[in-house]
């Protein structure tokens, strides 16, 4: 018997791939619910009676519909289009029924200490044993591999970010602290590479009839965006320091203050830069502020700096960002929430919609994110109470009984 579709009807360019998560937060799960934005029929497996306690309540709260326990901001966010089940995979039942699940997916990504399944029997030849062709994604803070010592340990996005190196490189100068990047950045960095890796996984197994192992650790996704840092220092030695919003090879670029906020310039070399020497009174033609504009730190690149920000202080934001513009500088505005939901480019393209949220009711928030031309993306559904498809998925996709399903209710195996 065929498996019957859970998402009907279908959208999306991910339509027919089913992904079995397993993790909890942010760095598995959010990966997974990008791919159920796009058509993917995303099963998401929760702890029985608390769901994912963590993300579920990590505030702020939204009101719930009468007789519902509230769900916080981020999780009616990041759980659309996902079926949630509950299920304890370390009862000799509740690994049975992991096993069913895993049988009739594609992908499954679980992110967890390393080995964590392994003590459940559930560890890759086991479930290989029933699905040859499954990816099977590991999300660990440290890796599979590696010094024991680190593998045991506990890793959340903070651990990341230091780890991973991006932590140092953000921030103002010492003697101020370095400063993570918001919200838990390293684990939607993480997230990302989740989900890319997954994809790219699946393709060879479609292509081949082979799964594998995927072996992700946190710090090493977020490593992996450091740019040239470690060239820097492997071939010269160099060890990059935090510059707090400061460009490091060219000016201006960084934020600077208007008379009623903050704004941002990015000027490269060419028109966009002796537009603004022009309008500073400065000529193009002169070589000392030619050199300042790639030896920031020079006395003439200082001085262009001052200049600049004396010029920008008393102009309102709404005047300097349209005359910077103008010049053909790249320039923004530092926007906030409000900001950005009255701003006319957000409203234009429509990126805040309105969705049916199952626990809270009508909310707005960010649509699908990025837009296809053919198969787009969608929302047919939010957020969902703890255990919400137990019913749908496991009488519908496994063939359990209604009296069974009570059963294994009985028992908090689901």
């Amino acid at each position: 018997m065929a498996d019957k579709e859970l998402v009907n009807p279908p959208f999306g360019p991910l339509q027919g791939v089913r992904i079995l998560s397993s993790g909890s937060l942010i760095a598995g799960p959010f990966g997974a619910e990008l791919a159920a934005e796009m058509g993917a029929e995303v099963i998401q497996v929760e702890r029985v009676g608390t769901g994912d306690r963590g993300w579920r309540q990590f505030g702020p709260m939204l009101p719930a519909r009468a007789g519902l326990d509230p769900v916080s901001t981020t999780w009616a966010q990041e759980r659309r289009n996902v079926f949630c089940v509950t299920l304890d995979p370390s009862l000799p039942r509740g690994r049975e029924i992991f096993l069913k699940l895993a049988a009739r997916a594609e992908i499954w990504i679980e992110n967890s200490k390393a080995r964590t399944w392994d003590k459940w029997g559930l560890d890759d030849a086991t479930v290989w044993a029933l699905n040859p062709q499954l990816v099977i994604t590991h999300v660990s803070g440290f890796g599979q591999t590696g010094d024991p010592e680190f593998l045991k340990r506990p890793s959340y996005d903070y651990i990341g970010q230091a780890m991973g190196g991006i932590m140092d490189q953000t921030g103002f100068p010492d003697p101020h602290p370095p400063t993570r990047g918001a919200p838990w950045l390293g684990d939607y960095i993480t997230a990302l590479f989740s989900l890319w890796s997954s994809l790219a996984g699946l393709t060879y197994a479609r292509a081949t009839g082979k799964g594998q192992a995927i072996d992700l650790a946190q710090y090493e996704a977020i490593h992996r965006l450091l740019g040239g840092t470690m060239i820097e220092y492997f071939e010269r030695g160099i060890i990059r320091e935090r510059l707090g919003n400061k460009a490091r090879d060219f000016q201006p670029g960084d934020t600077f203050q208007c008379r009623d906020g903050w704004i941002v310039i990015a000027a490269l070399a060419g028109e966009p830069y002796d537009n603004i020497l022009r309008t500073l009174g400065l000529d193009p033609a002169d070589d000392r502020w030619q050199r300042a504009r790639t030896q920031p730190d020079s006395p003439d690149g200082i001085e262009f700096d001052r200049r600049l920000r004396d010029w920008l202080r008393p102009l309102s934001v709404e005047h300097a960002v349209p005359t910077l513009n103008a010049m053909k500088v790249a320039s923004s505005p530092v926007l906030n929430a409000r900001a950005m939901a009255e701003h006319p480019q957000y409203g234009a393209r429509g990126v805040h919609v309105q969705w049916d949220d199952e626990v809270s009711g009508p909310i707005r928030g960010i649509g699908v994110i990025p837009r296809f031309s053919q198969t787009p993306g969608g929302i047919f559904r939010g957020s969902v109470p703890v255990g919400h498809d137990n019913h749908r998925v496991y009488r519908d996709l496994l063939g359990l009984g209604d009296a069974e399903i009570q059963q294994l209710q009985r028992e908090h195996i689901i």
